[in-house]
C-alpha cells in the first residue's frame, strides 16, 4: 500500500478529512511539546509544574482513549 493510499485510509478510519486530521495532530503535538517543556523546567526547579506535565499527559491519554485513537498504532 503506498503512502497516499495509507494516509487516506488513516484519515477515513479517524472520520476526518485531511485538514481536520492535520489540525488534531498539530494540537496533540503542541500539547506534548508543552508537557515536555513543563517537565524540563520541573527537572531544574522542582517547585514549578509539580503536576503540570503528568496532568497534561493523562488528559491527552484520556482524549485519545475517548476517540479510540490509540489502538493498533505502529
Amino acid at each position: 500500500m503506498n503512502i497516499i493510499t495509507k494516509s487516506k485510509k488513516h484519515c477515513e478510519d479517524a472520520n476526518e478529512n485531511y485538514f481536520r486530521h492535520m489540525f488534531v495532530a498539530l494540537k496533540i503535538s503542541f500539547s506534548l511539546f508543552r508537557a515536555s517543556l513543563m517537565a524540563f523546567v520541573h527537572s531544574i526547579i522542582p517547585a514549578f509544574f509539580e503536576k503540570g506535565a503528568s496532568t497534561k499527559i493523562i488528559n491527552l491519554y484520556n482524549y485519545l482513549n475517548s476517540k479510540k485513537r490509540n489502538n493498533d498504532e505502529n
